[in-house]
C-alpha cells in the first residue's frame, strides 16, 4: 500500500495529475481504478488531476446523476463514474456499463461497492480519507497492472 498525503485542493490535483503520468504507459491497456472515500473527500478532485495529465482542461464535475462522465481524449476515453445513488446494482444494466470497458480506455469509479456484482475486477483501489487537517490518499494495487502502475507512483510516496 503507498500513502500520500495532501493538504490542499491543488496538491490533491498534483497528486492526481502525477497518477495519470503513471498510468500514462499502460493506458492501451485498459485501466480501472476503484475510488474510495467520504463525500467530500476529494475523489472528483482526484479525478481532475488524472484528467489534467492527459491535457483535458474543461471542468469535471462528480457525475452522481449522470453516473458516467466520458471524457475523449487524445489517445482514447477517460469513464468518470459515480455510482453514490445507486441502490442496487442491476440499476447499472440501464446504462450498457460493460461497453465502457475496453483497452484504450481509463475508467475511475466512485462507490465502486454501489456496483458490486456488475464491475470488472479493478486493477488500483485508492482511498481518500480525511485525517485532521489532511487528506491521505491510500493506493493499492489488484492486478499485475496495477503493481506496474503502483511501481511508478512509489516514486514519490
Amino acid at each position: 500500500m503507498i500513502v500520500y498525503p495532501t493538504s490542499s485542493e491543488f496538491e490533491t490535483v498534483a497528486f492526481g495529475k502525477f497518477l495519470g503520468e503513471c498510468i500514462r504507459p499502460f493506458f492501451s491497456e485498459g485501466v480501472i481504478v476503484f475510488l474510495n472515500g467520504e463525500l467530500g473527500a476529494g475523489k472528483t478532485t482526484l479525478c481532475r488531476g488524472v484528467l489534467r495529465d492527459f491535457n483535458y482542461f474543461g471542468a469535471v464535475k462528480s457525475p452522481t446523476y449522470t453516473l458516467v462522465e466520458p471524457y475523449q481524449i487524445d489517445i482514447g476515453y477517460i469513464n468518470h463514474f459515480d455510482f453514490f445513488r445507486i441502490e442496487h446494482p442491476d440499476e447499472l444494466d440501464y446504462i450498457g456499463l460493460e461497453e465502457y470497458f475496453s483497452a484504450d480506455t481509463l475508467s475511475l469509479i466512485e462507490w465502486p461497492d454501489k456496483g458490486k456484482g456488475s464491475l470488472p475486477n479493478d486493477d488500483l483501489t485508492i482511498s481518500v480519507d480525511f485525517y485532521n487537517e489532511k487528506r491521505l490518499i491510500q493506493v493499492n494495487a489488484n492486478s499485475d497492472l496495477g503493481e506496474k502502475v503502483c511501481s511508478k507512483v512509489k516514486r514519490i510516496a
